[in-house]
């Protein structure tokens, strides 16, 4: 069969399109296989290790929000204590604020006594002397004639005891009349009278009866303690009654508060008080030495003291305290231990044990007596939570927030 030119045009044309067709779908497969292969790159993983990504991902999902993750071993090398919360008796208590101070009935303001010029200074302020050591030495005029005066007395003592026993020996035998005798024992007696009293003299100014100068002074410490304010300085003239040197036993202090008039019901004498401060974690406990029996006419309060055992010298005069007396003890359907309260932002939280680790709880508290803490909101009896070493969670807690700060 022949074909015309028309017909043979018409199949030609139809050819090259299928040829046009077949090489396109060829170069648009190509194309899809390097955009894949480009994804990948893009993404610097393959598609498998995508899948296991977004496996990560939804376990992610799953856990609580602010979970602080910790394996067995490690809360056991952190040594937090985990108890179960639950009812207890909490002894309540007015707190009162106070101030350490000296104890005044162990405090002594030292005085030469006599009037004088420092020669040397021997103590220095905060050295912790013991009793009868040296703090000073004076030169006083007025210490030389008191010296000069028991010289005087002993060397007329010496002789009216001579005078005494040879016109008592006279007059036994016989030699002189008794009146001469009487009157050898009369001067005796006085010359003893005005001895002791030269030598009193000197006892009360607390001067030896002798010293290496016959005006030289020596002011020691009358009893152990820390010397804590000191105010003289080498060749100043000093009068009898400065005082120079503070003394003070820091082995006892006061803790002084005071109490308004519808507490005073609440504070009594010989009573058990706990005494804390802010300034560090330290308590003790003292018992009240003394209750002030009249208000203030300016403040209308009533002084209250604490005599506080200060072993450790913790507690130091200036130190302010908060002063807590028991006023007896109430029961609590959630009681925690105080310690375990930490405060992030404000707002107090202790940690709960959760499944792979722990979770800060917002709580609201109530009653406190210092050890232990009422729980008003965010636990329930039988919870457990780190009672002791929270802060380590806490600590924690904070760099989880810086990283996702960042």
């Amino acid at each position: 069969m022949t074909l015309t030119r028309k017909q043979a045009i018409t199949i030609a044309g139809i050819v090259i399109a299928g040829l046009i067709a077949a090489l396109a779908l060829l170069l648009s497969g190509r194309g899809d296989d390097h955009a894949h292969e480009e994804g990948e790159a893009a993404h610097g993983q393959p598609a498998s290790n995508a899948s296991a990504e977004s496996a990560k991902t939804s376990q992610q999902a799953d856990e609580p929000p602010g979970l602080i993750e910790l394996t067995p071993e490690q809360i056991r090398n952190a040594n937090l204590d985990i108890r179960a919360a639950g009812p207890g008796r909490i002894r309540s208590a007015v707190e009162f604020p106070g101030e350490i101070k000296f104890n005044e009935d162990r405090t002594a303001h030292v005085v030469p006594r006599v009037a004088g010029v420092v020669e040397s200074v021997s103590a220095n302020l905060g050295q912790r002397v013991k009793k009868g050591d040296l703090l000073a030495v004076f030169a006083s005029t007025q210490l030389s004639d008191q010296r000069s005066e028991l010289l005087a007395a002993q060397r007329r003592l010496e002789l009216a005891r001579t005078t005494y026993t040879r016109e008592k020996k006279l007059w036994e035998d016989k030699v002189s009349a008794e009146q001469d005798f009487l009157a050898a024992r009369t001067a005796l007696q006085e010359a003893e009278i005005a001895e002791r009293n030269a030598a009193q003299k000197l006892t009360a100014i607390g001067a030896k009866p002798s010293a290496r100068a016959i005006n030289q002074f020596e002011l020691r410490a009358p009893f152990d303690g820390i010397v804590v304010e000191k105010h003289l300085a080498l060749g100043e003239a000093v009068a009898a009654e400065t005082a120079v040197f503070t003394i003070s036993d820091l082995n006892t202090v006061w803790a002084e508060f005071v109490i308004a008039p519808k507490d005073l019901g609440h504070v009594k004498l010989g009573e058990s008080v706990r005494i804390a401060s802010a300034a560090f974690d330290g308590e003790a406990e003292g018992k009240v030495s003394y209750v002030g029996a009249l208000l203030g006419q300016q403040t209308r309060t009533a002084t209250a003291r604490v005599t506080l055992p200060n072993p450790e010298m913790a507690w130091r005069p200036g130190l302010f305290v908060t002063v807590s007396v028991a006023t007896g003890d109430a029961e609590a359907p959630v009681i925690i231990e105080a310690d375990a309260v930490q405060v992030e932002d404000g707002q107090k939280q202790v940690f709960v044990e959760a499944p792979g680790g722990f979770l800060a709880r917002a709580i609201k508290t109530g009653r406190t007596d210092g050890k232990r803490i009422e729980i008003v909101d965010g636990l329930a009896a039988g919870d457990r939570y780190v009672a002791g070493n929270s802060f380590v969670l806490k600590a924690e807690q904070g760099k989880g927030n810086a990283e996702h700060s960042h």
